[in-house]
């Protein structure tokens, strides 16, 4: 059966960024109308969300300014174009591809609103070929740069010899609400960060890098209501269930068992666990369902602290350091992320 491997991950991370610590001033004054009691719950938020430092395609202050939804929306068109240009030339570079060799190219984002896609001006920047294939991934989520290799891979095992990208590129400081004094925004906001970043992927007899052995997405039933965004006149308002933990706790097994094992594989076998941190209690949930089998989520936490949760990029950025190690001929690599649905896709590699 005709393979598809991993090729290359690239990461490219917006302009502005500030230390969990220094961000703790500008809550402080954002949240100066609030009671006190409230506001310790916030700023201790902050500071266990497990995050040190997050990136902006705006400037801290500016994210802590009233602005109306189309002016922040298009500060988020104009910066995803240039992240997304960038960090698939930066991935093209790396594997010494041309732009007009790419045969597919699916951008993901869910934390803006551009029509034309973003994949359309990137063609145009990079010079990509006419006659290449689109398909822009918007409404999915953290759990949309798994599905994005998901459909790469059904598009290259059907068509032998051929090259996919795809793009992730998101920003959550974007939606952010001034007005909204919920849960749900405060913990958005104390583990969002901005950021972009890029697979490559080949169905070429000579590709390299790890191949694709399994691919599934996971439906939860009924529980649309968990993840999301409402559309509201401010711009995009998270929905942010405090149950998400524990229904990817029940669903843990039903997720991972028993596809593993329809690709003749196990949680003992697999050595590399590539997961989306979504966030330090489900970093944590996760990190105690696997650690029964000895397994750790090292990765995952450090990706976490080092740039929060990017939203759909985040697992990639994951991916990237497993790409970077040393990793030994025939053992597994396991790519898990969830988002709105709800759902959970995977990936199984092998190198």
């Amino acid at each position: 059966m005709n393979k598809v491997h991993v090729v290359s991950v690239a990461k490219e991370l917006p302009p502005y960024y500030k230390d969990t610590k220094d961000i703790l001033p500008l809550v402080e004054v954002w949240l100066a109308g609030q009671e006190n009691r409230f506001r310790r719950k916030v700023l201790k938020i902050f500071e266990g969300a497990g995050v040190d430092r997050r990136y902006g395609i705006m400037h801290p202050e500016e994210v802590f300014t009233a602005t109306s939804f189309e002016e922040k929306n298009d500060i988020y068109i104009r910066e995803v174009k240039k992240l997304g240009t960038t960090v698939l030339k930066k991935a093209l570079k790396k594997t010494r591809w041309t732009p007009e060799s790419l045969d597919y190219i699916i951008t993901v984002s869910c934390t803006g609103i551009m029509i034309p896609s973003l994949d359309a001006y990137i063609i145009n920047d990079l010079g990509l070929r006419q006659d290449i294939v689109r398909l822009p991934v918007t409404e999915m989520g953290c759990a949309a740069g798994v599905s994005g290799m998901i459909y790469a891979s059904n598009f290259l095992r059907s068509n032998p010899g051929k090259r996919a990208a795809v793009i992730a590129v998101e920003s959550p400081t974007a939606t952010f609400q001034l007005d909204d004094f919920s849960m749900a925004n405060m913990v958005s906001a104390a583990i969002f960060g901005d950021g972009a970043a890029c697979v490559l992927l080949s169905s070429e007899e000579e590709a390299t890098g790890p191949a694709i052995i399994g691919e599934e997405m996971y439906h939860f039933k009924d529980a649309t209501h968990l993840m999301g965004f409402d559309l509201v006149n401010t711009g995009l308002k998270m929905i942010l269930d405090p149950v998400v933990p524990e229904t990817i706790s029940e669903h843990f097994p039903t997720i991972v068992h028993p596809f593993l094992k329809k690709h003749n594989s196990s949680i003992e076998k697999v050595e590399h666990l590539i997961f989306h941190p979504g966030g330090r209690k489900i970093v944590q949930t996760v990190e105690d369902l696997f650690g029964k089998f000895g397994k750790n989520i090292d990765d995952t936490r450090e990706t976490l602290r080092l740039y929060g949760n990017m939203s759909s990029a985040t697992v990639l950025y994951v991916l990237e350091r497993f790409m970077e190690k040393k990793i030994a001929s025939g053992e597994q690599g396991l790519v898990l992320s969830f988002g709105p649905g709800f759902s959970a896709q995977r990936v199984l590699l092998e190198w």
